[in-house]
């Protein structure tokens, strides 16, 4: 038997859970839960990230204490988890005691191995907040272009990125004061110190993904830099030892709850587990954090260096799954497809939805989409039309004609036995995290027992006198398939599971337990187990999503206040709606673009770097700044459209040839794609 601590990333605990969140925390606990009916001791644990600036003025927004907002929220986040099966050991928060603790003292230790520098730092202050401000919170010209409202990192409009001391007529975002430069000492984690451990440790046999290892050496060959971990006052989260006034940035404190949230699990509910017997240095019980793909390198880089710094052993794996797209597009609140967790709750059967994303996952890191459409005819066809259905077909013979009694032999063995057998198979698809292989095997088991029942045709044969042993065999053999693959699908679908085992009326219904052949058994009366999708709660659902998501959150009073001063003067911002004549529009020269390469650009959070096959001798490099929407791997190999007549520019990060059209509507940008057919150089007219 394996002792393993599986963790979750933690939510944000300033909103609510939605259907990209679900992806991950789904596929975690159907792992979990598998690896537990393998017979294997797996302890579960998750916590909300509680602290940073968004959470200290959203609860200033609210009119509360960042923690009643961060309680409130936590509330809601276990419910909704809740609802959908989704069952930890124990949901802490990183606002705990114990979390500050165990982050001190990682702090301390690595302080002390020299890991830790302290230098000043220049920054922008808004004097009436009495704040530093971060980038996101700093507007102003830019002063490569001179276009307006742009914030204090790079500009929307001609791609350049800047310190924010650099900006033009910066104004604070909060408060519509112009800050001011001020110094500050601020600490450091020295990164660089674990240059050669991380390239290892990346390496390691297991223990990433091969496509994110790859995507890490980025960082190694553009050479680690230190970390800032310090955040000046007022700031909500746990105070530096020794350093009055100044806090860990919440990403230092935020992976150190994984380790908090599994100290408070023993504390509370599990005396007999140990801290040190999965955390000390030498540890071989194993530990996993499942993970969405825009925080592999705080996972992957900084958080195995802060445990070797401190003398702490690192995760055994990290699994990584892609972001979740809802009919083939990012999830949009005008469309209805940015659903929360609580709406679809209301409206749908939380097991649905398990389902249908366990027949997506496998242990690649690609992006998921949730087709409604394919949503609705693969529950039904699956689940009720193939799974229910054989239990349904059989039952009602068993409950009338035998007295709720199986038959005393199985009429049936080598084929009963040929799904048991398959369940070596299954197993290994779920330890392996190929939970869409899992499925296929199951539902071609399914499709085996359908076809069995429709060849023997019990229902003819209960009309015949002297068949009634044979309508009995052959509803008992059914019974039999049925079990199996409810036990094969339980990971999966656990309250299907539980209605099912009281059904069946067994002890246990854990892997091991499916090589029993239930005969001479006794079930009980059988009930509806799962109703039809019905695609009209699904438009309700959609419906619902648009109404309860179209208004914007909350806003601090002075940005409530700017953003009317916007709408009174009615102007288009500078890149979104610029007025131009039907002669100046139809210079522009459009062409489908082939995306040969893609890659992010070290030193922009907001910059991509595409090479562009545009039908010419030479490809094109082009600066784009979707990096908020798309990822390298979402456009390699992608037609697209481009403006080809623009003069080359010159950036900071070299010369940009041209411009990627994308459109936006408040909710996300999309890329502009050409019709179906398009090859490169084809105008667009």
């Amino acid at each position: 038997m394996r002792k393993i601590l599986v963790t979750n990333a933690l939510p944000y605990a300033n909103g609510p859970i939605h259907m990209g969140h679900l992806l991950g925390y789904i596929q975690a606990d159907i792992w979990v839960r598998a690896m537990r009916a393998m017979g294997h001791d797996v302890t579960y644990v998750c916590a909300d990230d509680a602290h940073g600036t968004a959470i200290m003025l959203r609860a200033e927004a609210n009119g509360i204490s960042p923690e009643a907002q961060i309680a409130n929220v936590q509330k809601e986040h276990i419910r909704d988890f809740d609802g959908f099966g989704v069952h930890f050991d124990h949901y802490d928060s990183t606002h705990s005691d114990t979390n500050r603790a165990r982050a001190s003292e990682i702090y301390l230790k690595n302080r002390e191995a020299d890991n830790i520098a302290v230098r000043p730092v220049s920054q922008l202050f808004d004097p009436e907040k009495g704040m530093f401000l971060s980038d996101r919170f700093i507007k102003g010209t830019c002063p490569k272009c001179k276009a307006e409202d742009q914030y204090g990192d790079s500009c929307e409009v001609c791609g350049t990125t800047y310190n924010a001391t650099e900006l033009l007529n910066p104004k604070s975002t909060l408060s519509g004061a112009t800050p001011i430069e001020k110094s500050s000492d601020h600490y450091f984690f020295k990164l660089p110190n674990f240059g050669e451990y991380l390239q290892k440790w990346t390496r390691d046999e297991g223990r990433l993904p091969v496509s994110i290892a790859n995507k890490l050496d980025e960082w190694f060959d553009n050479g680690l830099n230190d970390w800032d971990i310090s955040r000046d006052a007022p700031y909500f989260g746990f105070e530096i030892p020794d350093a009055p006034n100044k806090y860990f940035y919440v990403w230092v404190d935020a992976p150190i709850g994984y380790m908090s949230s599994f100290e408070n699990y023993i504390k509370t509910k599990r005396p007999d587990l140990s801290f040190d017997d999965f955390w000390k240095k030498d540890s071989k019980n194993e530990v996993y954090h499942f993970i969405g793909k825009d925080i592999v390198y705080f996972h992957a880089l900084f958080w195995p260096a802060m445990l070797e710094g401190a003398d702490y052993r690192t995760p055994t794996g990290l699994f990584v799954n892609g972001f979740l797209t809802v009919n083939g597009q990012k999830m949009s609140k005008s469309r209805g497809t940015f659903i929360k967790a609580e709406t679809y709750l209301q409206h749908l059967n939380p097991e649905y939805l398990r389902y249908y994303f366990a027949s997506k996952l496998s242990d690649k890191v690609e992006d998921s989409d949730l087709n409604l459409d394919d949503f609705v005819q693969k529950v039904n066809s699956d689940l009720v039309g193939k799974v229910v259905n054989i239990a349904s077909r059989c039952a009602k013979f068993i409950n009338t004609k035998f007295d709720n009694t199986l038959s005393a032999t199985c009429a049936e063995p080598e084929f009963v036995q040929s799904f048991i057998d398959a369940g070596d198979s299954i197993a290994k698809a779920y330890e392996d995290r190929e939970f869409s292989t899992a499925i296929r095997e199951i539902m071609a088991l399914a499709d085996k027992a359908n076809q069995y029942i429709d060849e023997k045709k019990p229902w003819a044969l209960a009309k015949i006198e002297g068949k009634e042993q044979q309508v009995h065999d052959v509803c008992s053999v059914g019974i039999n398939l049925f079990r199996q693959l409810a036990v094969y699908l339980a990971p999966v679908l656990p309250t299907l599971a539980e209605q099912v085992q009281a059904f069946l009326q067994l002890d246990s219904f854990n892997f091991e337990s499916r090589k029993q052949i239930l005969v001479a058994h006794e079930i009980a009366q059988f009930q509806p187990l799962m109703q039809r999708v019905d695609p009209k709660a699904v438009a309700a659902m959609v419906d619902a999503s648009k109404d309860s998501l179209a208004a914007p959150a909350e806003a601090p009073k002075a940005e409530k206040k700017k953003e009317k001063a916007k709408e009174k003067k009615a102007e288009p911002k500078v890149g979104e709606a610029d007025i131009i004549t039907i002669d100046d529009f139809v210079k522009v020269d459009l062409r489908v673009a082939e995306v040969i390469e893609a890659a992010t650009v070290e030193g922009s959070d907001k910059l991509l770097q595409l090479t562009l096959n545009v039908g010419e001798a030479e490809p094109r490099n082009v600066f784009s700044g979707i990096r908020e929407f798309y990822q390298p791997e979402d456009l390699k190999g992608k037609l697209v459209v481009m403006v080809a007549n623009l003069a080359p520019r010159k950036m900071r990060f070299g010369i940009s040839n041209g411009m990627v059209l994308a459109a936006g509507n408040g909710d996300g940008v999309w890329v502009i794609s050409p019709e179906s057919g398009a090859k490169p150089g084809d105008k667009v007219s």
